[in-house]
């Protein structure tokens, strides 16, 4: 079952429940994948869908952190719930130490010696765990990892 089929069949189970979290989240995602779709070519991968949803995600935990920065918890928690819909759909995200032992084999390829390598690290680790991991995450262990 694709992603689009398993979101439709889940807005439909919302749309039943009368669950508006849901709801609004699947829709959400729907119309993220339909302009996805729109976008000309072939239509998208399973790699652009997981790119659309990774984004999502981000712009939610960015929104919450916000709000709760803000005090505006009735805000917060819609970000909240949505987030968490979308993160249903993703794969598993990766622990830090397992982002950790994958920076260090990457860095073994590479023979990275310091910082001067980061470039390439960064761009073979991004490939390797894209949807896996939080970009941020990666960079900073990577950081860490070339200045031991």
């Amino acid at each position: 079952m694709t992603l689009t089929e398993q979101i439709n069949e889940q807005l439909k189970a919302a749309m039943k429940a009368k669950d508006q979290a849901n709801m609004r989240s699947l829709r959400a995602i729907k119309s993220a994948l339909l302009i996805l779709n729109t976008s000309g070519g072939d239509g998208p991968t399973e790699a652009d869908e997981i790119a659309a949803l990774v984004k999502m995600a981000k712009q939610r935990k960015d929104s919450l952190a916000l709000y709760v920065e803000q005090n505006r918890p009735d805000l917060a928690k819609i970000e909240e719930e949505e987030l968490e819909v979308i993160e249903t759909f993703l794969p598993k995200q990766l622990s830090e130490s397992e982002i950790t032992e994958a920076v260090q084999s990457i860095m073994a390829k590479v023979n990275a010696q310091g910082m001067k390598d980061m470039g390439k690290v960064m761009g073979m680790a991004n490939q390797q765990l894209k949807g896996k991991a939080d970009g941020k995450l990666i960079a900073d262990i990577v950081k860490k990892q070339l200045m031991s």
